[in-house]
């Protein structure tokens, strides 16, 4: 058994405090960046126009993931502290939500520059797993999206949420949803396997849902939420929605 006693704060930067999350977040846009530009960008004016582009990423990432949870996960409680909604500091995002933000920015960047909407999100979805690995990490370090109780050997105790010993659930989404899916969709696209835009966010939405789905197995409901319909989680029952998305646009874009 492991015992989870990590700070969520990294460091203090005098009076501010520089937390785990916030450096995910960071890294996994610097890194997907990078990848996007040094390995995945071919085409010149994609690559003059990208670094723009990631300027509405960031904004329907972080917009989309906060709105996301609090319609999603926790309506009611901030519809009674409606201030909090702007704390993002304190947690609170949907990785679905930020998806939406992701698809309606590039649609808005797409539009501006009459360039193929798909374009940009197959660069998204070959890159997103990198922020997703690092995000999952930080929630593991938060003591957050924590696992259900276990006995296994590599079972973690979470100090600042009980005594009981509990799947890392987290650790498992970062290992599929990050470096798994990774690999598989880098796999895909060096071999040139699909060649039509959008079949490679057509097939991240497959697999993260798949993966999530999962996972979601070995995770604790949220507890203002619960178990829904058929014993499944709410995370579940979204991404069964978009696995259906995903598989949609797959066939439509062959």
């Amino acid at each position: 058994m492991f015992i989870n006693n990590f700070d969520p704060v990294a460091f203090e930067f005098f009076s501010l405090e520089i937390r785990w999350y916030s450096l995910a977040y960071i890294i996994g846009i610097v890194l997907g960046w990078l990848y996007c530009k040094k390995k995945l960008i071919a085409d010149q004016n994609i690559l003059n126009l990208f670094d723009d582009f990631i300027t509405y990423l960031i904004v329907g990432v972080i917009l989309g993931g906060r709105l996301g949870y609090v319609f999603f996960y926790n309506l009611k409680y901030y519809l009674e502290n409606p201030i909090e909604i702007l704390m993002v500091w304190n947690g609170g995002m949907s990785f679905h939500g930020g998806l939406i933000g992701v698809i309606i920015a590039s649609k808005l960047f797409s539009n501006q520059h009459r360039i193929d909407q798909f374009i940009l999100l197959d660069l998204v979805a070959l890159s997103a797993p990198i922020g997703i690995f690092f995000g999952r990490v930080a929630n593991f370090i938060n003591s957050e999206l924590y696992g259900r109780a276990t006995d296994l050997p590599w079972s973690v105790q979470f100090i600042l949420i009980d005594n009981i010993k509990r799947h890392p659930s987290q650790l498992y989404e970062a290992f599929f949803e990050g470096i798994i899916l990774f690999l598989i969709l880098m796999h895909v696209f060096n071999k040139n396997y699909l060649k039509n835009s959008g079949q490679i966010s057509g097939l991240f939405l497959i697999l993260y849902s798949f993966f999530r789905f999962f996972t979601e197995f070995f995770r604790s409901p949220d507890p203002q939420i619960g178990y829904l319909i058929l014993n499944l989680t709410l995370g579940q029952l979204i991404s069964v929605l978009f696995l259906v998305i995903g598989s949609l646009l797959f066939y439509l874009k062959r």
